[in-house]
C-alpha cells in the first residue's frame, strides 16, 4: 500500500496591514488573497502560518474584516490553518487578534507549552491526521532565541512539524540581531519558519530547514532584493519531502540609482534620467546616492519629482536618501527662516568650528551621523553597544576604545 502524499503550505511574515502607503498595503493584501487563492486551487491538506500574520497585535478594524473573509474561504474549503505568533503579533498578556480567529473557528495557535522542573520547555503537539505540528512564538527582541535552546518534544512521531518565528545563524549574516544555532532546536522533519525575511531553505540529514520569505516585500530594500511576495508549497509521504518556492508578481519594480553631487541641480538631473524610461504601472524605487558638494537634501525637490512619476504613469513611487552624504568641509552658516533640523544642525557646527579651530572639528558630522543610529528592532542593548562604539572607533581612527 502506497503511503498517503500530503500536501501544505508554508506561509510566514504576512505584515498584513503594515505598509503606510495606501496602494502598497493594497498590494500586499492582493498577494495576500493570491496566495490563499492558489491553496484553495490546488486543494492542499493544510495551511502553516509561520508568524506575523498581522503587522501589530491589534491591527486595524478593515484589516481584520478583511483577513476574516480569506480565513472564511480557506474554512469554507475545509482547508484548516495552523499558525503561531510572531514578533509583531505576538503581545506579552497573550491577547492578540489571533485568538479571535482561533475561537472564530478559522485557525489553531499550535504553541502550547509547559516549563518542567529543570527548566526545559516541553511542547505537545496538534495533530494533523498523523503529523504532529509543534509551534513556539517569536517574541519581542529575540527573546525567543534563549527559550528555544531549551526546549523539547513530547514524544516522538513518524512525522514531526516544529514552527517557530526566529532567526537561524545560517541566515543571520552581518545582521546585528540574536540568532540560533538550528543543531539546538529539537528534532523535526520540517522546520517551518518566520521572522527572517529571505527565502532560505537547507537540508541536514532528513530535516529540511525553511524560510518561505514573506508574502509581501514589507519595505523598500526587501522591495528592491525580494521584488514580489512568496511561499513554500510542501509534499510529503512521511519519508521523503519535496518543496517548491512560490513567487507572486504582481507589480514589476524598477529600482533606479542615481548618483548626485550637487543638491541645487539634483531635482533637473534626476527628472532627466527618469525621462528616458518606461515606468508605466511599475513600482519605481529611487535610490540616491553620493556626496553633496554643493547643497542639501532639503534642496531636492521631491514634490516635483513624485508629480513627474505620476505623470509617467507609475504605479507608486519610494525614495532612499540614506546613502547621500555632505562633505565634511562644505558646512555653511546661512540665512534662511526654513526650519530644517538638518540645517540647523550644519548651523551650530559651523559657528561651534569657527569659534573653535581644532583639528577634531573634521570628525564632527561624522560623529554626528553616528550619534543618531538607531537600536534595531530585534538588537540586543550590548550588541548596539559594541556597533555604535566600533563606528566612533572607525571615525576616529583609534587602535582601541577603553
Amino acid at each position: 500500500m502506497q503511503p498517503k502524499t500530503i500536501k501544505f503550505a508554508h506561509l510566514a511574515d504576512c505584515h498584513l496591514g503594515g505598509w503606510r502607503q495606501e496602494e502598497l498595503r493594497k498590494l500586499n493584501f492582493a498577494s495576500f488573497q493570491k496566495i490563499i487563492e492558489t491553496i484553495i486551487q490546488q486543494n492542499l491538506d493544510f495551511v502553516l502560518i509561520a508568524g506575523d500574520l498581522f503587522d501589530s497585535a491589534y491591527p486595524p478594524i478593515e484589516i481584520l474584516k478583511e483577513s476574516f473573509a480569506e480565513f472564511k474561504k480557506l474554512h469554507d474549503a475545509k482547508i484548516p490553518v495552523y499558525l503561531i505568533a510572531g514578533s509583531h503579533d505576538f503581545s506579552a498578556s497573550g491577547k492578540t487578534f489571533l485568538d479571535v480567529l482561533e475561537k472564530a473557528g478559522f485557525c489553531k495557535n499550535v504553541e502550547n507549552w509547559e516549563i518542567q522542573e529543570d527548566g526545559k520547555i516541553k511542547l505537545k503537539p496538534t495533530f494533523h491526521d498523523s503529523i504532529a505540528i509543534y509551534g513556539y512564538p517569536g517574541k519581542k527582541s529575540g527573546m525567543e532565541v534563549e527559550d528555544l535552546s531549551k526546549t523539547c518534544l513530547e514524544s516522538l512521531h513518524p512525522f514531526t512539524i516544529l514552527m517557530i518565528h526566529t532567526t537561524i545563524q545560517d541566515v543571520v549574516g552581518t545582521l546585528p540581531i540574536e540568532s540560533l544555532d538550528k543543531q539546538k532546536l529539537p528534532l523535526a522533519n520540517y522546520y517551518a519558519m518566520g521572522h527572517i525575511h529571505k527565502r532560505f531553505e537547507t537540508q541536514v540529514a532528513n530535516s529540511k530547514y525553511v524560510y518561505p520569505g514573506p508574502t509581501y516585500p514589507n519595505n523598500f530594500q526587501e522591495l528592491s532584493d525580494l521584488r514580489h511576495g512568496s511561499f513554500q508549497l510542501v509534499e510529503t509521504d512521511g519519508a521523503n519531502i519535496k518543496t517548491q518556492n512560490i513567487q507572486i508578481p504582481l507589480k514589476e519594480v524598477t529600482t533606479i540609482t542615481i548618483e548626485i553631487i550637487n543638491g541645487l541641480t539634483a531635482t533637473q538631473d534626476i527628472i532627466a534620467q527618469l525621462d528616458k524610461l518606461n515606468l508605466r504601472d511599475k513600482i519605481v524605487l529611487l535610490k540616491l546616492k553620493g556626496i553633496l558638494t554643493q547643497g542639501k537634501t532639503g534642496d531636492i525637490r521631491f514634490n516635483e519629482i513624485e508629480d513627474f512619476i505620476k505623470k509617467k504613469k507609475a504605479f507608486t513611487f519610494l525614495r532612499n536618501i540614506s546613502s547621500i552624504k555632505i562633505q565634511a568641509t562644505e558646512f555653511q552658516i546661512e540665512s534662511t527662516s526654513e526650519d530644517n533640523i538638518e540645517k540647523i544642525e550644519n548651523q551650530i557646527l559651523g559657528e561651534y568650528s569657527k569659534q573653535n579651530p581644532a583639528d577634531f572639528n573634521k570628525y564632527l558630522p561624522q560623529l554626528m551621523s553616528t550619534l543618531s543610529l538607531e537600536k534595531n528592532e530585534d538588537e540586543k542593548s550590548a550588541v548596539y553597544e559594541e556597533r555604535l562604539l566600533t563606528e566612533l572607533k572607525d571615525i576616529l581612527e583609534l587602535s582601541e576604545v577603553i
